[in-house]
C-alpha cells in the first residue's frame, strides 16, 4: 500500500470549542477491560493532566483517541471527527507526541523534520520551509539540526519529537511524557511553550511528574483501573482533600492499584 500523504493547515480546522469529546468509552483485550466507561471534554485552552499509575488504562485512552486502537463500546470525537469513522481526519487535527517518540536515527534533524512536513502534505519548500524553521526555533533545535538523530542526547531526542507534533500547527495536541529526559531548564522551556499554545489548543497531557501538573494543567483528570476516579480543576481537587498536595491525593486514590 501507498504512503498516504494527509494534506494539513491550520486554516482547515474547523472552529470547536469541543476539540475532544470521549463518551463510554470502552475497551477491552480479551477478557482484560483495560478502559472501563471513560467519559470527559477537552476544550479549547484545557490542558489537562491524564494521571494514573501504570497499567490504569491512560495510554490505551490516548491511542483511541489518536485512532491507533478500535474501541470496544463508546464514542471518541475530535473536533467532530468519529476516530472509529475518519480517523485520517482526527489525525490531521493532532500533533501526538508518544512516549520515546520514534524517528530515523540515520536522518538529520532537518530531514527528519522535512520527511515529517511532506508526510503531513507539504511538498514545496515554500510550504514545509517556514514550518520547520518555526518549529526548529520553537524547540531550540538550531545547534543540532544538521546533526543525525542517532548522535543526540535523549534531551534533544525528546526535543524532535515534539517539534514533529507541533509541525503541522495542530488544534489538538497529545503529549506522552513530554519533559521525559529533559533537564531542569529545558523542562521550564517546554512547560512554558505549552502554557503559550494552550490558548488556541486543546492539550492532553499525560505524565508521572506530578509537580508538572500543578505547574501548568487548567484541569486534572485520574484514572485506575480503567475508570475515572476524579475530573476537576486544581482548586476543586485540593478543596476537596483538604488542601492536600497533589501526590498525597494520586496516591490515596490509586494505591489499591498498586
Amino acid at each position: 500500500m501507498p504512503l498516504q500523504i494527509i494534506r494539513t493547515g491550520a486554516a482547515q480546522f474547523p472552529p470547536s470549542p469541543d476539540m475532544i469529546e470521549v463518551q463510554g468509552l470502552v475497551k477491552n483485550f480479551g477478557a482484560l477491560r483495560a478502559v472501563d466507561g471513560v467519559s470527559f471534554k477537552v476544550n479549547r485552552g484545557d490542558i489537562l493532566g491524564f494521571l494514573g499509575p501504570n497499567g490504569a488504562g491512560k495510554s490505551t485512552t490516548m491511542k483511541v483517541i489518536m485512532g491507533f486502537l478500535r474501541p470496544t463500546a463508546g464514542t471518541a470525537l475530535v473536533g467532530g471527527h468519529d476516530v472509529t469513522v475518519d480517523p485520517v481526519a482526527v489525525k490531521r487535527m493532532v500533533g501526538y507526541l508518544p512516549e520515546s517518540a520514534p524517528a530515523y536515527p540515520e536522518m538529520t534533524v532537518e530531514e527528519f523534520l522535512g520527511f515529517i512536513a511532506e508526510v503531513r502534505g507539504f511538498r514545496t519548500a515554500a510550504e514545509s520551509r517556514p514550518r520547520i524553521e518555526r518549529v526548529v526555533n520553537l524547540c531550540h533545535l538550531t545547534q543540532v539540526r544538521r546533526q543525525t538523530i542517532e548522535t543526540l542526547s535523549k534531551g534533544f531526542k525528546q526535543r524532535v519529537g515534539f517539534a514533529q507534533a507541533l509541525l503541522h500547527d495542530p488544534p489538538v495536541l497529545v503529549l506522552d511524557e513530554p519533559t521525559d529526559g529533559l533537564d531542569p531548564n529545558q523542562k521550564h522551556e517546554v512547560r512554558d511553550l505549552i502554557k503559550q499554545m494552550a490558548a488556541e489548543k486543546a492539550i492532553i497531557l499525560s505524565t508521572h511528574i506530578l509537580e508538572e501538573v500543578e505547574a501548568i494543567c487548567t484541569r486534572i483528570i485520574i484514572i485506575t483501573r480503567g475508570k475515572v476516579v476524579v475530573d476537576a480543576t486544581p482548586d476543586e481537587l485540593h478543596a476537596r482533600h483538604a488542601g492536600a498536595r497533589l501526590e498525597e491525593i494520586f496516591r490515596d486514590l490509586t494505591q489499591t492499584d498498586t
